[in-house]
């Protein structure tokens, strides 16, 4: 509520700008989407982990607005002179976050209902370890400009899901646990969602398959923890940083009252 309230999207709405001015296209995608969908983005045990069904209907709540982005491009030809696509899209996430939770995990760090800014590669094959790298570089940049410590940690191939070729997460400084925590993911998909999907590439010398990458912008409330903590002042006040003041009326900092 308030200036919590404000803060949160504050730090999406700026997150949307950041992504704009680094050159990807913004969009606002379907917060449901069809097991046709689903089932092209994601395994079964993900699948069962994390989508709530809409019943009577061929309906699920997206985890990520990731599952809609590249659902858009199902069983279509793209030209291989328009690549790559590089979009960026705004939405409300829904997970049943199955599993055990410890103490560290209760509050606002893992809930049912947040709010992300996501962003989607849709290349050729020989250019996606270039966008990989990109791709979590621009969260990295985006957490340091608004003085949040962050680091990267990449996945080990025995934790990685069933599609994903290669994994990073970005971590972010908690002060008050005195460890780095996760706040974003970036994954390169090789052509294993265009295969199931049928996202293909009309090149020179035929059709191919396309190859899919996706990383997470921010995702709040986890970020305020990161944020909030990061920004804290010896009389209690919470500084707010210089990128996100012009997104909060010119306020510097908040204060108890």
């Amino acid at each position: 509520m308030g200036d919590i309230a404000r803060l949160h999207s504050a730090v999406l709405t700026y997150a949307r700008d950041f992504m704009i001015n680094r050159g990807f296209t913004y969009c606002v995608p379907p917060f449901m989407i069809r097991s046709n969908v689903v089932n092209g983005v994601m395994s079964f045990a993900e699948m069962d982990a994390m989508m709530y069904k809409i019943e009577g209907e061929d309906l699920y709540l997206i985890g990520t607005s990731e599952h809609s982005m590249i659902g858009k491009y199902i069983d279509t030809v793209v030209e291989e002179k328009t690549l790559p696509h590089t979009l960026t899209s705004y939405s409300p996430c829904f997970r049943k976050e199955k599993g055990s939770h410890g103490l560290e995990e209760r509050g606002v760090y893992r809930i049912h209902q947040f709010e992300k800014q996501e962003m989607i590669v849709v290349c050729k094959p020989e250019e996606s370890p270039v966008w990989f790298d990109k791709l979590w570089q621009n969260t990295v940049d985006l957490f340091r400009s608004m003085d949040i410590p962050v680091r990267t940690l990449e996945c080990c191939s025995g934790d990685l899901a069933d599609l994903k070729v290669k994994s990073i997460d970005v971590e972010a400084w908690s002060p008050r646990q005195k460890k780095y925590f996760e706040v974003g993911s970036c994954s390169n998909l090789g052509d294993a969602q265009a295969r199931r999907l049928k996202i293909r590439v009309n090149g020179e010398k035929g059709k191919y398959f396309a190859h899919t990458l996706n990383n997470t912008v921010v995702a709040s409330p986890r970020m305020l923890i990161a944020l909030l903590e990061n920004n804290l002042q010896a009389d209690g006040s919470v500084r707010i940083p210089e990128v996100l003041r012009p997104y909060m009326g010119g306020l510097e900092a908040l204060t108890e009252k």
